[in-house]
């Protein structure tokens, strides 16, 4: 069994290689740039971009099974060409947001990924996480290795916020296991955390004192906006969360508890200085 792994170097894809790999899957891999990917040696790395179809298609030979990395734009000819080259089973990358009423940003682009797979007549599976740890990442992580400090909107609400290797570990069993046929998986985080707690926590894993500055609205954008994140993203972002409800996570796939927001930040302890 050989299975290609698009964005193999994003958020996700890590992870998505390193539990094939132990799982003894064959695994080839879809990037850009091959020469800078950093994934493990026994990986077939090869050339290709989602964006550029055509690219893609010499990396579909021999593949049996597909995770793939949601590129509105051109999933139909993507899926077409998986098709073609005799893929039996793909796990998409999609987001709770394609639960969304019609005329959500994220929604509506992941729902046309998710409708491209499943006109392929390939035998699809749908994993759908809510709001990412990992965002922190560029939302938070420069601003305390700096300074110490949490700017953000919102300090009160509440977020179940997921960790991306639990994402990567249903997507794994859902490649490599039958009985997922069909299956929508929509998960959170195991807990249901405000930012203030959040930055609480974080202070404590790291040892150190991290303070939480509120921003309105207004000040987020315009930080966002000037970090380069495109203004009708910001604004996306920004609408004012609903209330969080911890539900399906990944224990309900995989059988081991979901991780908490403490061991991602343990996990990233060095991305905040």
């Amino acid at each position: 069994m050989r299975v290609l792994v698009t964005g193999a170097t994003g958020t996700v894809g890590r992870h998505v290689v390193d539990g094939l790999l132990r799982s003894g899957a064959s695994v080839r891999a879809l990037t850009r740039s091959p020469e800078t990917a950093g994934l493990p040696g026994e990986v077939d790395v090869v050339r290709g971009d989602l964006t550029l179809p055509e690219s893609v298609q010499p990396a579909l030979a021999d593949v049996d099974r597909l995770y793939l990395f949601p590129v509105p734009e051109t999933a139909e000819a993507v899926m077409g060409l998986a098709a073609k080259a005799g893929v039996r089973r793909v796990v998409v990358l999609s987001s709770v947001s394609a639960e969304y009423a019609e005329g959500d940003l994220s929604g509506d682009q992941h729902r046309a990924v998710e409708a491209a797979v499943e006109a392929s007549g390939i035998e699809w599976t749908h994993v759908r996480p809510g709001e990412f740890m990992a965002n922190l990442l560029f939302l938070w992580a420069p601003f305390v290795k700096a300074e110490g400090v949490v700017r953000a909107p919102y300090g009160d609400a509440e977020s179940a916020m997921v960790h991306e290797a639990d994402i990567a570990d249903v997507a794994v069993r859902a490649l490599l296991e039958d009985g997922h046929a069909g299956a929508k998986y929509s998960l959170t985080g195991p807990e249901a955390l405000t930012k203030v707690e959040q930055v609480r926590i974080l202070g404590e894993v790291l040892g150190r004192e991290v303070r939480f500055e509120e921003l309105t609205r207004e000040q987020t954008r315009e930080l966002w906006i000037g970090q380069g994140m495109p203004p009708e993203a910001v604004d996306w972002l920004l609408t004012p969360p609903p209330k969080a409800v911890v539900g399906p996570t990944a224990e309900q796939v995989t059988g081991r508890p979901a991780r908490t927001f403490a061991q991602w930040v343990a996990d990233h302890r060095a991305d905040f200085g």
